[in-house]
């Protein structure tokens, strides 16, 4: 498993790596002293795993995880406590308070999950607000173009992100996310029922009762891909 150590302390970094000295599983292949100097280590590395400070000059943790298009996954390293409740809030794996202790470590270590498909996107950051979460795909079962922007729908949140729905669906599972039309993108684990429209195409009704009404176009690709 590839990891990256973000942190501006050199120290904290340097204790860190000898804490996971004892998790031979963890392959350390960088480390970075704040998010402008990580931002090109993640594109270039693609570490399955990030240890993160959440306090750093510049951007913050959170604004490192923002910028990025495929979160990695989250493990929060930070001395400041009252950030606790926000870091669970965007549904990292574990937050470590330092100093790191070994079998909070060990522990947050196991929570790890593997990666498949590193070519796809498995999970997104998303803020609204003061409020942040780390989506894991098959949470989400709508994304709708808004402009330039994106609203994503998972749980009972619809926060918007600063990507086209094009740019999405570049990244995303075809098995999974299925283009409904020009606007609209469903997952189809979601979908409940399907209807047939009065124009003869398809009309799906997801999990919670939304629905979304197939192009033409797409009503033929769906009935081919549910044999229908």
């Amino acid at each position: 498993m590839k990891a990256l150590l973000i942190d501006d302390e050199r120290l904290a970094r340097l204790e860190l790596r000898r804490l996971l000295g004892a998790h031979p599983e963890v392959e350390i292949v960088g480390e970075a002293r704040d998010a402008a100097e990580a931002l090109p280590m993640i594109a270039k590395l693609a570490p399955e795993l990030i240890f993160l400070d959440i306090q750093m000059p510049g951007m913050s943790g959170f604004d490192l995880l923002e910028q990025l298009d495929d979160v990695p996954q989250v493990i929060f390293t930070t001395a400041y406590d009252e950030y606790a409740l926000k870091a669970f809030e965007v549904n990292a794996l574990d937050y470590l308070l330092k100093p790191v202790v070994p079998a909070r470590l060990a522990a947050a270590l196991a929570r790890v999950r593997p990666r498949n498909e590193p070519a796809r996107l498995e999970q997104v950051f998303v803020r609204d607000g003061d409020r942040c979460w780390i989506v894991r795909l098959p949470e989400i079962f709508l994304l709708e173009s808004e402009g330039n922007y994106t609203r994503v729908h998972f749980g009972s949140e619809r926060p918007l992100i600063r990507r086209s729905l094009n740019v999405l669906e570049e990244q995303l599972d075809p098995a999974m996310f299925f283009r409904a039309g020009r606007k609209e993108i469903v997952n189809l684990k979601w979908i409940d029922k399907v209807d047939i429209t009065v124009a003869g195409g398809l009309c799906v009704t997801l999990r919670g009762g939304r629905t979304v009404e197939m192009s033409r176009r797409q009503s033929t690709r769906l009935r081919e891909i549910l044999s229908l």
